[in-house]
């Protein structure tokens, strides 16, 4: 009888298309959600926020959302050191039985006429579980496609985790569309046998969540993990985060303009356009629209930086965006139309497309290959939680700090295309990538300067 096999090589992937539908199926939940949260904040706040006055609600809504969001960084380094010990798979089913539980929170709980204070404290703490899980959802999966990627096309596959998010985003948009053509406006907090109406969509993100888990339990773990001759201890991977600190933060400022330019675009889009007395309906299909370009131009940002490298496509698409967010959003504001909101939003999908699908191979390859989960989610967690997610309350206080100028959300914009400038010329200084410090792993990046 022949005795076991004692072959190190580890397993291959048995259908990669298979595993990225896998690994982003988390994704969607994660943004499914996200965007229901921005797109219904004026409904949230009216139901748990109550106020003085309209904006007043709709700040403390905006609030919360963030609140959540400055939870990313401690899930990063949390969840993302038991990723890096435990292994890819592991970890990104944990992360959606975390992500699953806020959105049942926040989908359930009463409202404030209901059970009193005690409903904003409980949306808040559902947001704070969900921000603590997407803290390391994105970084897990773009790391498990980048380790599942075939050889020079890194960056394409990684482009996908972002892609995936799109897909949400045009369902999320579909139901909204629906609900607000079969719902009169006026009518459209009112209960539907005891359920307020905002609330279904929610309904459905939690309908959904048996067959997310199911998909992501037949995941398999990714062959490079499994070759690891060592994986870190939990203080090890906060050593190693300490030690790279510099290239985390310069990753996080790689990131900010693809946090601004899509929270913009997406969940503060349906509250811009109320503010530019646009159609809800109308700035909807926009978004809907918005969804699918993104979904179209993150694989090509990735492929085209693996062709030509990841430096030129992020200085170029930042520069675009520097010297075109205000004179397009004055454009817009002078006389706002639904076809110039889908002209200017088209204009940010295509930067935040290209963008980000350059960004995500950028910032697996200048981590260090034996904390990537942790160090990528810092940088990313970071950029989204104190910077992406909020632009709805940055963009909101802007205008009211403007006396009423509808463009200024583009000086938040034109901050985030300066940091990622400063370092894309940093990380790829003299023609040569920047790389961490501290790596037991020894293995290299592969991405062009």
């Amino acid at each position: 009888m022949a005795g076991p096999s004692t072959s190190t090589n580890p397993p291959e992937i048995k259908s990669r298309i298979g595993a990225i539908l896998r690994a982003t199926s988390g994704n969607f939940l994660e943004q499914f959600d996200f965007f229901l949260f921005g797109f219904y904040a004026q409904d949230i706040a009216k139901a748990f926020f109550p106020a003085a006055n309209e904006t007043a609600a709709l700040l403390n809504a905006y609030g919360v959302f963030w609140l959540g969001a400055l939870m990313r960084p401690v899930g990063a380094v949390v969840l993302g050191a038991y990723i890096d010990r435990i292994g890819r798979r592991q970890g990104l089913i944990v992360t959606l039985a975390l992500m699953a539980l806020g959105t049942v929170v926040i989908a359930f709980c009463p409202s404030y006429a209901a059970i009193g204070v005690a409903a904003p404290v409980i949306v808040l703490i559902g947001r704070l579980i969900q921000g603590f899980s997407a803290g390391v959802e994105l970084g897990g999966v773009s790391v498990y496609l980048s380790e599942i990627a075939t050889p020079g096309n890194r960056g394409f596959y990684t482009s996908f985790q972002s892609s995936s998010q799109q897909v949400a985003i045009f369902v999320a948009a579909i139901i909204g569309f629906v609900l607000r053509e079969a719902i009169p406006s006026d009518t459209f907090l009112d209960a539907i046998g005891g359920i307020a109406k905002w609330r279904i969509p929610f309904f459905v993100g939690c309908i959904i969540i048996p067959v997310i888990f199911m998909l992501r339990r037949s995941l398999e773990e990714t062959p490079a993990f499994l070759a690891m001759k060592k994986h870190p201890t939990a203080s090890e991977v906060f050593a190693s985060a300490i030690a790279n600190w510099r290239i985390v933060i310069l990753g996080m400022m790689i990131a900010v303009l693809t946090t601004t330019t899509f929270y913009f675009i997406t969940v503060y889009a349906p509250g811009f356009g109320r503010q530019l007395n646009l159609s809800p309906t109308g700035t909807l299909l926009v978004t809907l629209l918005v969804a699918v370009t993104n979904f179209i131009w993150n694989p090509v940002g990735g492929a085209v930086s693996d062709r030509i490298g990841r430096k030129p496509v992020l200085v170029t698409i930042a520069a675009l965006a520097f010297l075109t967010a205000y004179p397009a959003l004055s454009w817009l504001a002078a006389a706002p139309t639904l076809g110039k909101l889908l002209a200017v939003q088209m204009m940010f999908s295509f930067y935040f497309g290209v963008y980000s699908g350059t960004m995500l191979g950028c910032l697996v390859e200048i981590v260090p290959a034996h904390v990537r989960t942790t160090c990528f989610s810092i940088a990313f967690a970071l950029a989204a939680g104190i910077f992406g997610t909020s632009t709805p309350i940055v963009a909101t206080k802007l205008i009211s700090m403007t006396n009423g100028d509808k463009a200024s959300p583009a000086y938040w914009l034109m901050f985030g295309a300066a940091l990622g400038i400063i370092a894309a010329l940093v990380v790829y200084r003299g023609g040569r990538q920047t790389v961490a410090t501290y790596d037991p792993v020894s293995e290299p990046a592969t991405g062009k300067a």
